[in-house]
């Protein structure tokens, strides 16, 4: 009994997981392209710019926390189903998405604390491995979690279809169109929101016919 109800509460741990994420996320997004509308390019950024993206920074472990045990409860619920090949590359996106996410606010600390602005090394750095390498990470990380839903069967059609339309507009459009990172906090919210509606994971299995 004990172990059965372990497994029911990862379905529920994935969702609070997920939608913790997404908030997290999207508010330091938000907050840095508030401060920083025109990315790299801003050449004066006064107190108020600075402490707000230095809020969005102090945000980026807790996301990443949360995003590892979010990814760590749909896996689980995977089981002895998953499929190895595709498994693989969707813990594999996740961790390096999360190491992207890491080393671009680990690089943007460097340059608030430097005290210089203008154009960088250090914020063309941060701004790449944010928009560009991560967000690329994140894309997979879509199709490949849309992709073993839909195999399981326990993923519904249009959240499936709507997780590849957004792998493949991250994959594509990357740092060309500004704001296009809330793509991915936007689908883990709805992912997380559906799974705890529903009582599942995307990734757990059907219960057997009695």
């Amino acid at each position: 009994m004990e172990r059965k109800h372990k497994r029911l509460a990862t379905p529920r741990a994935a969702g609070v997981a997920g939608v913790a994420f997404a908030i997290l996320t999207a508010v330091a997004i938000v907050l840095v392209r508030i401060a920083l509308p025109g990315g790299v390019d801003d050449v004066t950024v006064d107190a108020g710019q600075r402490s707000a993206v230095r809020t969005a920074l102090e945000l980026i472990p807790f996301a990443g926390i949360a995003f590892l045990w979010f990814m760590g409860a749909l896996r689980e619920q995977a089981g002895e189903r998953e499929d190895k090949f595709v498994s693989t590359v969707f813990q594999g996106s996740g961790l390096i998405f999360v190491a992207m996410l890491f080393a671009a606010a680990a690089t943007a600390w460097t340059v608030l604390d430097d005290g210089r602005q203008g154009s960088s090394f250090g914020s063309d750095l941060a701004y790449a491995l944010l928009t560009t390498y991560a967000m690329r990470m994140a894309a997979v990380f879509v199709i490949t979690t849309s992709t073993i839903g839909r195999r399981l069967g326990v993923l519904p059609r249009p959240l499936a279809v709507l997780g590849w339309l957004a792998g493949l507009a991250l994959l594509v459009v990357g740092a060309d169109v500004p704001w296009s990172e809330l793509v991915f906090p936007a689908w883990v919210l709805v992912l997380s929101l559906n799974i705890l509606w529903g009582g599942r994971s995307v990734a757990s299995p059907p219960a057997a016919p009695t």
